[in-house]
Protein backbone atom coordinates (compact mmCIF):
# COMPACT_ATOMS: atom_id res chain seq x y z
CA UNK A 1 0.00 0.00 0.00
CA UNK A 2 2.86 2.34 0.88
CA UNK A 3 4.57 1.61 -2.42
CA UNK A 4 1.39 2.49 -4.32
CA UNK A 5 1.05 5.70 -2.34
CA UNK A 6 4.67 6.64 -3.14
CA UNK A 7 4.12 5.91 -6.84
CA UNK A 8 0.99 8.04 -6.91
CA UNK A 9 2.77 10.85 -5.06
CA UNK A 10 5.70 10.67 -7.49
CA UNK A 11 3.35 10.74 -10.46
CA UNK A 12 1.52 13.76 -9.05
CA UNK A 13 4.76 15.70 -8.52
CA UNK A 14 6.31 14.70 -11.85
CA UNK A 15 6.19 17.58 -14.34
CA UNK A 16 6.94 15.55 -17.47
CA UNK A 17 3.26 14.82 -17.99
CA UNK A 18 2.43 18.52 -17.99
CA UNK A 19 2.91 18.70 -21.78
CA UNK A 20 0.30 16.02 -22.27
CA UNK A 21 -2.16 17.88 -20.09
CA UNK A 22 -1.61 21.08 -22.06
CA UNK A 23 -2.18 19.27 -25.34
CA UNK A 24 -5.40 17.71 -24.01
CA UNK A 25 -6.67 21.13 -22.90
CA UNK A 26 -5.92 22.62 -26.32
CA UNK A 27 -7.72 19.74 -28.05
CA UNK A 28 -10.69 20.16 -25.69
CA UNK A 29 -10.92 23.88 -26.50
CA UNK A 30 -10.74 23.15 -30.25
CA UNK A 31 -13.51 20.55 -29.94
CA UNK A 32 -15.70 23.00 -28.03
CA UNK A 33 -15.12 25.68 -30.68
CA UNK A 34 -15.89 23.18 -33.46
CA UNK A 35 -19.12 22.17 -31.75
CA UNK A 36 -20.12 25.80 -31.18
CA UNK A 37 -19.53 26.77 -34.82
CA UNK A 38 -20.41 23.44 -36.46
CA UNK A 39 -23.22 24.86 -38.64
CA UNK A 40 -21.01 27.66 -39.93
CA UNK A 41 -18.11 25.25 -40.52
CA UNK A 42 -20.34 22.77 -42.37
CA UNK A 43 -21.75 25.54 -44.56
CA UNK A 44 -18.26 26.86 -45.32
CA UNK A 45 -16.93 23.40 -46.23
CA UNK A 46 -20.00 22.72 -48.38
CA UNK A 47 -19.59 26.02 -50.23
CA UNK A 48 -15.90 25.28 -50.71
CA UNK A 49 -16.60 21.87 -52.26
CA UNK A 50 -19.42 23.25 -54.42
CA UNK A 51 -17.12 25.99 -55.69
CA UNK A 52 -14.39 23.46 -56.49
CA UNK A 53 -16.91 21.19 -58.22
CA UNK A 54 -18.21 24.09 -60.32
CA UNK A 55 -14.70 25.06 -61.37
CA UNK A 56 -13.78 21.46 -62.24
CA UNK A 57 -17.02 20.95 -64.17
CA UNK A 58 -16.48 24.18 -66.08
CA UNK A 59 -12.97 23.21 -67.10
CA UNK A 60 -13.57 19.55 -67.89
CA UNK A 61 -14.87 20.37 -71.37
CA UNK A 62 -11.79 22.37 -72.23
CA UNK A 63 -9.53 19.63 -70.85
CA UNK A 64 -11.21 17.03 -73.07
CA UNK A 65 -10.93 19.31 -76.10
CA UNK A 66 -7.26 19.97 -75.35
CA UNK A 67 -6.58 16.26 -74.95
CA UNK A 68 -8.31 15.46 -78.25
CA UNK A 69 -6.36 18.12 -80.10
CA UNK A 70 -3.03 16.84 -78.75
CA UNK A 71 -3.60 13.12 -79.29
CA UNK A 72 -2.46 11.74 -82.68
Amino acid sequence: MKRMSEALSGFWEDEDGLGTLEILLIVAVLVIIAIAFRKWIMKWVGDLFNSANTQISGQSGSIVNDANSISP
